[in-house]
């Protein structure tokens, strides 16, 4: 459902954190937004001069292909200036705290932060002490709320509404962030959740936050609509949480097999980056139902969006019928 163009625009605030603390319409606005940016990636110079003469640093302390990417594409396709710094070869290695680059950061005269960040909450801190707009480009075990946003673009693009569907995340829950924001933005768009896997992977009082839990992955390709399918986050693990791969991928694994007992067609979802042949089977990541290549491309979209929103751009003001020039 979109959102009515006759009711009030909500705004974002100052910051993105999460999408636990937004609001059914707040959700509705990013999405809704991020439609008309969509076609700036279409065109033979992908560039709009929405967010010219603005700054933004992706301060990344973790490593990142596809978020970083995406949002530095969003960035220069407002046409904003971006810096890029990862943790590596910068001052954190030489003991920096976080607030005190941002600060550093802050005086040069920056207008927002996009934040990776290994520890969950560090960009709500960061956030609490600087004036600067905060993105949070994931933390910790905490949220990913971009990702959950263009999961939810993606979904909505296929069926036309959200309200209504049964939408299963599927593998490593209990370390995953995107599972977080995505059970969140399901949730208040009107979705029915499930989550399945293995219940070393689930976190424990799952069931609280209002989803079902299925124990096997032919249960929830019996009830699903939409499968999103998580990787196994084996950077995160100590160790025993499953007994091999080989086992994992032969009870819980998404394989072509198992969607050919399905009672309907399934849209089949993957954040990445992909582990073939664990989590998910080659000929279902490349299949006909699969829309993970368009997530990658609403990803860009979605964070345009957001960039713009937090700039105090409203659906009603953007103009990206006007190309650079």
């Amino acid at each position: 459902m979109i959102r009515d163009a006759s009711s009030p625009v909500p705004s974002l605030g100052k910051d993105l954190l999460g999408l636990e603390p937004l609001s059914t319409d707040q959700i509705q606005l990013i999405l809704d937004t991020a439609e008309p940016f969509k076609e700036v990636s279409e065109r033979a110079i992908k560039k709009v001069p929405t967010l010219r003469g603005k700054t933004i640093v992706n301060l990344f302390y973790e490593a990142s292909t596809r978020t970083r990417i995406a949002f530095e594409f969003a960035e220069k396709r407002l046409s904003a200036d971006t810096v890029n710094i990862a943790a590596a070869g910068s001052s954190v290695e030489k003991g920096e705290s976080l607030v005190d680059t941002a600060r550093n950061l802050e005086a040069m005269r920056i207008d927002m932060v996009v934040v990776r960040h290994p520890s969950s909450g560090a960009a709500a801190f960061l956030a609490d002490r600087i004036a600067s707009n905060v993105i949070n480009a994931g933390d910790g075990w905490h949220e990913h709320p971009t990702q959950g946003l263009l999961d939810l673009l993606t979904i909505r693009d296929k069926f036309g509404r959200i309200d209504g569907l049964k939408v299963c995340i599927c593998g490593d829950i209990l370390h995953s962030r995107v599972a977080r924001s995505n059970i969140w933005g399901l949730l208040k768009l009107g979705a029915a959740v499930a989550v399945c896997g293995p219940r070393s992977l689930l976190p424990r009082g799952i069931e609280e936050l209002g989803v079902q839990v299925f124990g096997r992955p032919e249960e929830a390709i019996e009830w699903a609509d939409v499968l999103n399918v998580l990787r196994l986050q084996l950077e995160r693990m100590q160790g025993g949480y499953i007994p091999s791969l080989g086992e994992f991928y032969r009870v819980f694994g998404i394989t072509q097999e198992r969607l050919d007992r399905a009672p309907r067609d399934l849209l089949i979802l993957h954040p990445g980056p992909m582990n073939r042949g664990v989590e998910i089977d080659s000929r279902v990541a490349d299949g006909p139902h699969s829309v993970i290549l368009q997530q990658v491309t609403n990803g860009i979209a979605v964070r345009m969006a957001v960039l713009y929103l937090l700039a105090g751009g409203t659906p009603e003001r953007a103009d990206v019928s006007k190309g650079e020039g």
